[in-house]
């Protein structure tokens, strides 16, 4: 069994910082301690960089089919940027096709993902058709370690299920001990708008965003919340961008209602005055669209008040060619943006580097909550003895920017080109493995692994 020592790095947990030295034998950490009196067949010194654990992104769409295509990373470009960027376990959606199983869907995101994923990986479940077969898969799903599932408020006639579903599902998956994540918008509400738009010939990408108001997310969150307080089932909200929705999430700690909330990267840092009458716009073209300042203001606040556990990246890349098909009418544009190897660093440059989050608080919203929520806490999302040695070194003080010409997502435009960043990963360790080095993967096709889950114990 390989050994590895990593020395004199300053080791950051959620509830730790201390300069250390960590043994790594085989996938697994075997020691932490100062100076640790061990040989091993391999020594990175880490002095003056911080070691956190992977980081996690508990939301990501690769190679999905979407509105007449496919989202242009696959198991095997994304994971391999994610590990650039220092994720080194994703978790992607399996979307139930209406009329057929959770099991048929399920089969055709394995054929995708297994032997071709190049870091780690597991799956939520999106039911998109709640019937009485659909019911009976739900406790074989959890039994193979797919415990959580998803239900879409919008995207009627493709995606969505409707609020009889959605408490029959709830009732069945807290029978089971899993746990029920929505997208949460008033799909009704925002159908009529872009249909009023398209109308009266308004077809730019700044209608997408006109099309979905703030009222739109925080009324549907609102519901989603009251009909998991009524059910007792675990609740999680995905991408949450607004003060109006988080407002809703407020609402519900006041009857004691525990509400996990997962806000994204690019709704910290991007606003709706990226969407003008040019198609420029499309790059940032997702559901839900990208607010206003105050809604920045109000999502950091809400990770310091631990309102929100979980930045994710709700990754779904389109080539420009992609967007195109949108160019005439924004309803035709396909949603999604482009950054899952991004997370970590803009998070860290933004977040602690300038002060608007600790160290610690980047690590829960990385990588810890996400473990915990999930259910892989403490195999993934911690450094400590008997977890996979799923480990990032951080140059802090490092400058870099990012562009297309250098990311390594399967994309041809970067929704942060020319971002100045500091703080840059320099080397990613996946279950013991040092998987990327100095912008260089050393791990390949089929290196990840399923990842089973249980329980949230958050």
């Amino acid at each position: 069994m390989a050994s590895l020592l990593i020395k004199n790095g300053r080791v950051v947990t959620a509830d730790s910082d201390a300069v250390c030295d960590i043994l790594i034998e085989g996938e697994t950490i075997a020691a932490i301690g100062r100076n640790l009196p061990v040989q091993a067949d391999e020594v990175i010194d880490a002095t003056g960089k911080i070691v956190v654990p992977g980081g996690i992104d508990p939301h990501v769409h690769l190679d999905m089919p979407f509105m007449g295509t496919f989202s242009s990373d696959t198991h095997e470009t994304g994971t391999r940027a994610a590990l650039h960027g220092g994720t080194t376990t994703v978790i992607d959606f399996v979307l139930q096709k209406q009329g057929h199983s959770l099991r048929e869907a399920l089969t055709e995101w394995q054929g995708r993902a297994t032997g071709t994923a190049v870091g780690d990986y597991s799956f939520h479940m999106a039911v998109t058709d709640f019937n009485p077969q659909t019911k009976e898969e739900i406790k074989d799903m959890v039994a193979e370690g797919i415990t959580s599932f998803k239900t879409f408020m919008a995207y009627k006639g493709a995606l969505m299920i409707d609020d009889a579903q959605m408490v029959g599902l709830m009732q069945e998956v807290c029978k089971h001990g899993g746990l029920v994540t929505a997208h949460a918008t008033n799909g009704d509400m925002i159908d009529t708008l872009i249909a009023q738009h398209r109308a009266a010939g308004q077809l730019t990408p700044r209608y997408h965003y006109l099309s979905q108001p703030e009222v739109t997310e925080a009324e549907a969150s609102g519901r989603f919340a009251d009909i998991a307080n009524y059910t007792g089932v675990n609740a999680y909200i995905v991408h949450l961008t607004c003060e109006g929705a988080l407002n809703q999430v407020r609402r519900a700690t006041e009857r004691n209602q525990r509400l996990f909330v997962e806000t994204c990267i690019q709704y910290l840092l991007l606003d709706a005055s990226l969407y003008g009458d040019e198609f420029e716009g499309a790059k940032w073209v997702m559901s839900p669209p990208l607010r206003e300042k105050k809604d920045q203001q109000t999502l950091w606040a809400g990770i310091n008040q631990g309102l929100v556990q979980v930045v994710g990246t709700d990754h779904c890349p389109f080539m420009w060619e992609q967007k195109k098909m949108g160019a005439d009418d924004f309803s035709k544009i396909p949603n999604g943006h482009p950054a899952i190897e991004h997370r970590m660093e803009l998070l860290f440059s933004e977040g602690v580097s300038k002060g608007r989050i600790s160290l610690q608080k980047f690590v829960e919203v990385s990588s810890t909550n996400a473990a915990k929520i999930f259910g892989m806490f403490p195999r993934k999302g911690t450094i400590s003895i008997g977890a996979d040695a799923d480990l990032v070194l951080i140059d802090p003080e490092k400058k870099h920017s990012i562009s297309a010409q250098t990311h390594h997502m399967n994309v041809d435009y970067s929704g942060y080109e020319g971002w100045e960043l500091t703080g840059k990963i320099d080397t990613v360790l996946l279950r013991g493995r040092v998987a990327v080095h100095d912008g260089e993967a050393k791990v390949g096709r089929g290196y990840g692994q399923f990842i089973r889950r249980g329980p949230t114990i958050y």
